[in-house]
């Protein structure tokens, strides 16, 4: 080989690693996107997980070979009629082709938007091939083969996005509606494991160990790789015949996974020992985060083992090409130093990158629970399966049917639960793919020229160009470090979602008004009040720092927050306007002493009381509220939201009872002494504000009863 084509090949393999990384920095958050918004795992957790999947489906279970046309989009009817001149241009434009893509991945990537790396390449090549048709004068371009791929814009995500809405609606209607669901779940789970595991050994199979049975048949291992995997053509719905869609070996093999899965899911579920009731819907979430990361954990698998040929398919044509003096096959076998970089440039970029698109879509398009990533994962895994299949034959993109899944389990609680900002901006980076990556390929090839020395110009001049836009824009970086901060091993901690921090918040308001009770009473009793008054400060203070952190975090974008901003922080202000009545109160106190009669003082006790019953009620219609945000806003969870809510207005009513009856007695014997009384009727004013701000902030809850 010519020296200047070495440096040809050695830029090529650079360009190849690089699209490995952006493979893995964008394409990982296919498999752990869902389970980081669930936080099944933290995100430390899914970027190891997925490094390692990734890396062992791509090393160990991809093809032996790699189509040097990927995905059919040029289509030459002969190989060993292509010129020498025609082989070489090919070769610059797969270069070219690997490199636009590339650099709209990065893009793409850097903006944390999911696209697909399958679209992304075909797209080059679909570029580099337009001009190609015009150099050679020939129809290369399969028009066919391109109207599969804009169906499957549309086709996977609905497909997808059907599967998971009716997967969440099964489990919400069986178990997340049961008066128990932790009990129900112990049974039912198992159950739903058989069909989910099913699925996901007929996919590893299909999908994951392709690779694997090819070989085992060139070693003569097996007799047929079709008695494992379905035929490409002319099959049969029979699974007993020889050209099956299904064969009967994958199914029995499927099965026998399901049902070891199942058994195995049974029995830890039978010793598991539950903290009780006051684990609700935490519990039920546990058991789906074992489904849902051994589910992710495949989608990783596979995902190594397919899409590693997105970056070495084309860089295997450009390796054939020069070692074979100007010859180019319809596959090329892939020399185990070139898998090695694939695969390690891959899991390079799920540890360095892949966290940007998995916060996009584990956190800005919907909620995600376990039990909703766990459906969308499925629903996902499934629609990839049936569309790979050859009696359909459709090349559907992970990223998009994972997508559309997601936004399926979003919409089993509402539209209002999915953010169509978001999945717009996403749609149309997707529709931007082809045609984003096909002008950048026509840009590099043409400039190229098919020379080498022009080539070793335009390539670094790219690179430097990518690394530059990234340093200007370097402001609003978010280094790994701090994105992996959340190192702690137990999932169970993983950032809260923004209602459980509103509860928290309604905690920090209940803990207030209940230092301000401590206040009244030791005022009543005619002890120093002093120092719950001090705590009812502080307690209150606390209380706006958990409001001033959620408002900084909803503000931030982080979440898909599933309402306006403008009322979630309107419900905000409503919760925290009860702590500061209480705080009220309890400065009230400070002022002077209260009006010195028995009866008076244990009527402004009884009301005090009354308000405090208020406020807990009210936090237990918030932590209701949390449930069912968690639960995927089933029926008896809103049920039990709105009879919380008409606890809430009689607790207030009561309040306003004995607010009548102390404000009476003081008024009508309070003239001995008129400036105490008017002290304490102001003080049995300010608690029935905090009452009232607790009917107000819960009646703001109903439309989510509701709608």
């Amino acid at each position: 080989m010519e020296p200047v084509m070495t440096l040809v090949l050695i830029l090529s393999l650079a360009v190849c690693a690089y699209m490995a990384w952006n493979i893995g920095a964008n394409d990982v958050a296919n498999a752990m996107g869902t389970s980081v918004g669930s936080r099944a795992l933290t995100l430390k957790q899914a970027v190891i997980v997925a490094a390692i999947f990734e890396f062992a489906g791509a090393f160990f279970a991809g093809d032996a070979v790699t189509d040097t046309v990927r995905k059919g989009i040029l289509y030459i009817e002969d190989f060993d009629t292509i010129s020498p001149a025609f082989a070489n241009d090919l070769m610059y434009a797969f270069i070219a082709a690997m490199m636009a893509a590339a650099v709209w991945l990065t893009i793409a990537t850097r903006l944390g938007l999911p696209v697909s790396t399958t679209h992304s390449i075909i797209g080059g090549i679909l570029g580099v091939g337009l001009v190609l048709e015009v150099q050679h004068s020939t129809s290369l371009i399969d028009w066919e083969v391109v109207s599969k791929v804009v169906m499957s814009w549309v086709a996977s995500p609905l497909m997808g996005g059907l599967l998971a809405f009716f997967t969440f609606y099964i489990v919400r209607g069986t178990i997340l509606e049961a008066e128990d669901p932790i009990a129900r779940s112990k049974w039912l789970a198992p159950i739903l494991a058989i069909p989910t595991f099913f699925v996901l050994g007929i996919a590893l199979q299909f999908k994951a160990l392709k690779g694997f049975f090819a070989r085992a048949e060139s070693n003569g291992w097996i007799e047929s790789k079709y008695d494992w995997l379905p035929v490409k053509e002319n099959g049969s719905w029979n699974p007993m015949v020889e050209n099956a869609w299904f064969p009967i070996n994958s199914i029995i093999l499927a099965l026998i996974i399901a049902t070891i899965a199942a058994g195995v899911l049974a029995y830890v579920l039978r010793n598991y020992e539950f903290k009780g009731e006051k684990e609700g819907f935490h519990g039920v979430e546990r058991i789906f985060v074992w489904l849902q990361v051994i589910t992710a954990a495949y989608v990783a698998f596979a995902h190594g083992a397919n899409d590693r040929s997105n970056a070495i398919g084309p860089m295997a044509a450009v390796y054939q090409i020069l070692s074979d003096g100007g010859k180019l096959a319809a596959e090329a076998p892939v020399p185990t130093w070139l898998v090695l970089l694939g695969s390690i440039g891959i899991a390079i970029g799920v540890m360095t990158w892949g966290w940007r698109v998995m916060d996009t879509i584990g956190h800005k398009i919907t909620d995600i629970t376990p039990t909703r990533g766990f459906a969308a994962e499925f629903g996902a895994a499934t629609t990839i399966l049936l569309f790979s299949m050859p009696f359909l034959a459709v090349p559907v993109s992970t990223t998009h049917t994972l997508v559309g899944a997601v936004v399926g389990v979003g919409l089993a609680g509402g539209a209002k639960n999915v953010d169509f900002r978001v999945f717009g901006k996403i749609v149309a980076s997707w529709v931007a793919s082809l045609p984003a990556a096909g002008f950048g390929s026509v840009v590099i090839y043409v400039a190229s020229g098919s020379d080498p020395i022009n080539l070793l110009v335009i390539i670094p001049i790219s690179f430097l160009m990518v690394g530059y836009v990234m340093w200007v824009t370097r402001d609003n970086e978010i280094f790994v470090e701090d994105a992996l901060a959340d190192a702690g091993g137990d999932a169970e901690k993983g950032a809260p979602t923004y209602f459980e921090l509103f509860h928290t918040h309604a905690e920090a308001v209940e803990e207030t008004v209940n230092h301000m009770l401590d206040a009244v009473n030791n005022a009543v009793d005619g002890k120093d009040p002093s120092e719950a008054i001090e705590a009812t400060i502080l307690a209150e203070l606390n209380a706006d720092n958990v409001k001033n952190d959620l408002r900084r975090r909803v503000g931030s974008g982080k979440w898909n927050l599933l309402m306006r901003s403008d009322d979630f922080y309107h419900m905000l202000a409503r919760q925290d306007r009860i702590a500061d009545y209480a705080q009220n109160v309890a400065e009230q106190l400070s002022f002077r002493p209260l009006y010195d009669n028995a009866e008076a003082k244990t009527l402004l006790k009884e009301m005090a009381q009354a308000v405090a019953k208020t406020a807990a009620t009210y936090e237990d219609t918030v932590e209701a509220l949390r449930d069912l945000t968690l639960s995927g806003y089933t029926r008896s969870g809103r049920e039990k939201l709105g009879d919380l809510i008409d606890q809430v207005n009689l607790a207030e009513h009561e309040s306003d009872l004995a607010e009548s009856r102390a404000a009476g007695f003081v008024f009508s014997i309070g003239e001995d002494d008129p400036l105490a009384a008017v002290h304490m009727y102001r003080v049995l004013q300010r608690l029935d504000d905090v009452s009232n701000a607790c009917e107000t902030a819960a009646n703001g809850f109903l439309p989510m009863v509701y709608n």
